[in-house]
């Protein structure tokens, strides 16, 4: 009968709202379990490549390895708010958002830029604040730098970008003509354009300007990758909610607050006094 009919699709639609709302409570639960295991272990783990001064490196003044950086600053604050301990694990650039992806670190902050591909395998926070707009451009010779200024002088050029970075693509983008060479962290790439084996280094600008400070046979070319920052970005495990939700929280502080620009600074001044030699 009609009424039978309507009663059970009522009973089937009260059981797909139910089983609807199952689903998102453990979604729900599954999403705040990492931020519950931080909470109850002490501790946050972070993912970072120390090789990009003045966000991340290597402090060996003290005779033992220190991480120090503005992004590492970064770090000590989300777990100081947290209540938790930082633990960081210095691995390459691209094995960080592998180790996000897969779980086996809390967050991982390494200067990353938003880009597609990372949000499809991690959960990506809301941008923090730099104090200045960071602009991308090419580290080459300064016996070259008068030749290769534009898009144009770099066609047929070889030009090292670090594996999975923000710089690979906008060389790929804006610069298909070059050759790409991939290397896993921006002390090998240097070593290469001193030597000859690669014409460029595609790099943020900041850490450009660190590198020509230390090596006087280096310049910056006047060509700059066509790029707009929204700021960088801490990654945590996709589908991380609750993590993702609280780290966000923290960022708003520290934007509004403006304290990274001061992170930035002292790390700037820290990474002149020591020379780039120290991120190996």
């Amino acid at each position: 009968s009609e009424e039978t009919t309507a009663a059970a699709e009522t009973e089937a639609a009260a059981e797909a709202d139910t089983e609807a709302a199952e689903t998102e409570a453990s979604e729900d639960e599954e999403g705040g379990s990492r931020l519950d295991a931080i909470l109850d272990a002490g501790v946050i783990t972070m993912a970072t490549s120390p090789d990009f001064a003045p966000y991340e490196f290597e402090d060996i003044s003290s005779g033992t390895t220190e991480y120090a950086g503005a992004d590492v600053e970064l770090g000590k604050y989300i777990a100081e708010q947290l209540g938790v301990e930082l633990q960081i694990e210095a691995m390459d650039f691209n094995a960080c958002q592998g180790a996000v992806s897969m779980g086996a670190v809390d967050m991982a902050i390494s200067g990353f830029a938003y880009t597609e591909e990372r949000a499809e395998n991690c959960g990506i926070s809301d941008g923090y604040i730099t104090s200045t707009v960071v602009e991308q451009g090419v580290i080459v010779l300064k016996d070259t730098a008068a030749e290769l200024n534009s898009a144009e002088a770099f066609t047929g050029k070889k030009i090292a970008v670090q594996n999975a970075s923000l710089q690979q693509q906008l060389r790929s983008e804006q610069l298909p003509e070059s050759q790409e060479e991939v290397v896993t962290n921006l002390n090998d790439a240097i070593m290469m354009l001193a030597t000859g084996k690669v014409d460029g280094v595609a790099s943020d600008l900041t850490v450009a300007q660190q590198y020509c400070d230390n090596y006087p046979e280096l310049a910056i070319s006047e060509f700059r990758f066509d790029y707009d920052t929204e700021g960088q970005r801490v990654l945590v495990p996709k589908g991380e909610d609750a993590l993702l939700e609280r780290i966000n929280e923290i960022i708003a502080e520290v934007n509004e607050s403006g304290i990274y620009a001061q992170w930035l600074e002292e790390s700037t001044e820290l990474a002149t006094s020591l020379g780039l030699e120290v991120n190996n």
